[in-house]
């Protein structure tokens, strides 16, 4: 095995663990609605994760590891992506809430701020911050 198919296969079980915690989010209320549906599947693309594995990571989503990325800017992304599926249907549930503060630990955000991130995380796209950099800014923003 080479290095490049090492790489390849850590880099793809990262996204996996990624699209599984979203999976997780989405469930958190019960179901998934097309909103949800529609959103998932366009991550999936983006994820390069196949039919065969989104079946999967849909039908058993805790089976997949977090995998947490090793820097600031990747966390930051992760949870963009996670807050941006909380409101994709525009029914926030506390239930997503909590799962989103556990899964913002499990990324690497400290149990002592994790709530206060996920509230701004949460304001920041209820405020119609659509762009991952924006995001990141304000984010970063509020630690000043």
């Amino acid at each position: 095995m080479s290095i490049k198919d090492l790489y390849t296969s850590g880099f793809r079980d990262r996204n996996r663990g990624h699209f599984a915690a979203i999976v997780r989010v989405a469930l958190s209320d019960g179901e998934i609605v097309e909103s949800e549906k529609t959103f998932l599947d366009r991550l999936a693309r983006k994820l390069d994760i196949t039919e065969a594995e989104y079946n999967k990571i849909l039908e058993e989503p805790k089976s997949y590891p977090l995998n947490p990325p090793t820097t600031y800017n990747r966390r930051l992304e992760r949870l963009f992506d996670l807050t941006r599926m909380v409101f994709v249907d525009m029914d926030i549930k506390e239930d997503q809430i909590r799962v989103l503060e556990r899964i913002g630990v499990g990324l690497g955000f400290s149990p002592e701020n994790v709530n206060y991130v996920i509230h701004k995380a949460l304001a920041l796209v209820a405020d119609g911050v659509d762009d991952v950099d924006d995001f990141s800014a304000e984010i970063k923003n509020m630690n000043r």
